[in-house]
């Protein structure tokens, strides 16, 4: 059952999901959480819209459109073990040609072969196929492959380009693997935000801890993403927690939560998602005794989250006919 007392995304977490994925300068990055190997190219002018991933951790990708609204790139890094071992161009047949049976109006309009600025060769396919609204769609297709691992990075639009287009020429040149690339901290992070923004909390909870580990083996690239080590851990230990609480484990989130006070004993959300937690388990002593020492702490919020108004929770809204307690949470509200 998903609870929803513990739906309370911090403003801090989105921003620190997304400079987890974003570098500097436009410059796009993906990884996967357990698996070697960081896709990465440069889009000038291109925001991200939109962000998918698989629960298994195969599979992460994102959607940017340009200033103008002509281009939209469409970027995967993704697991393909059953073609293994893989080529760029194997990659490329392996995902273009079911695409064309399912879509019966996809035409190869052109194919090439480059080299990637890390030496890869990249399989290039320029095709057409036919919208949802009936109107064709333009695509340039780029697939980079090694091991088991595949890149596939599309740029499409419903007007005519090509790979020569000079934009399209442009990020495609800058289109590469890593392959020496070991997952960290912002990747992770990134891959669980993901999951738990698509709603896959049962994946994204241990996700979400396992960039809590990476975050104890490099506090410096949190730094760079936020203020300090300190705010970063509160807001992912926070994201952990909440991600348990979505899926039923509420012993579990509990458990993070009280590991996190005896860590970190001023951070006033820790308190807070534990009365949601009692609440849940119907223990109202609990829950008055922890929302008491979350507002007690209320100063210790981070910069651009506030003190939630509990009643307005659903936690704790089944108790409205409880007098003592609803007049207890009335003194809490901002």
């Amino acid at each position: 059952m998903i609870r929803a007392a513990f739906v309370r995304t911090a403003v801090a977490v989105l921003a620190l999901s997304l400079n987890a994925q974003r570098a500097t300068d436009d410059t796009f990055e993906l990884a996967l959480p357990d698996h070697q190997g960081q896709l990465i190219w440069h889009a000038d002018g291109f925001k991200i819209i939109q962000s998918s991933a698989k629960s298994s951790g195969r599979e992460i990708g994102i959607r940017g459109k340009d200033q103008s609204g002509r281009l939209i790139f469409l970027g995967f890094l993704f697991l393909f073990p059953e073609q293994a071992p893989l080529t760029s161009a194997k990659c490329r047949d392996g995902v273009l040609e079911p695409a064309k049976k399912d879509t019966p109006t996809l035409k190869i309009l052109a194919t090439s072969e480059e080299t990637s600025p890390g030496g890869l060769p990249v399989s290039v396919a320029t095709y057409s196929a036919q919208g949802r609204d009936g109107k064709p769609v333009y695509s340039v297709r780029g697939f980079i492959a090694t091991g088991d691992i595949c890149g596939d990075l599309e740029v499409y639009s419903d007007s005519p380009i090509t790979a020569d287009d000079a934009i399209v020429r442009r990020i495609f040149a800058s289109y590469r693997f890593d392959q020496n690339y070991s997952p960290q901290f912002d990747s992770v992070l990134f891959y669980a935000q993901t999951l738990y923004q698509g709603r896959m909390y049962k994946a994204a909870a241990p996700m979400f801890e396992s960039a809590l580990v990476r975050l104890k083996e490099n506090p410096d690239l949190a730094a760079k993403m936020m203020r300090d080590k300190k705010t970063a851990t509160r807001v992912v230990t926070d994201q952990a927690g909440m991600a348990y609480g979505m899926s039923g484990d509420i012993q579990k989130a509990r458990s993070l939560f009280e590991k996190a006070i005896v860590e970190d004993p001023d951070y006033p959300m820790y308190y807070y998602n534990l009365a949601c937690a009692d609440a849940e388990e119907k223990n109202l002593a609990g829950a008055r005794n922890h929302l008491q020492q979350a507002f007690a702490r209320k100063a210790n919020v981070i910069s651009g989250e506030a003190m939630p108004d509990p009643t307005q929770d659903d936690s704790f809204l089944p108790y409205r006919d409880n007098l003592g307690f609803w007049t207890f949470l009335e003194t809490l509200r901002p």
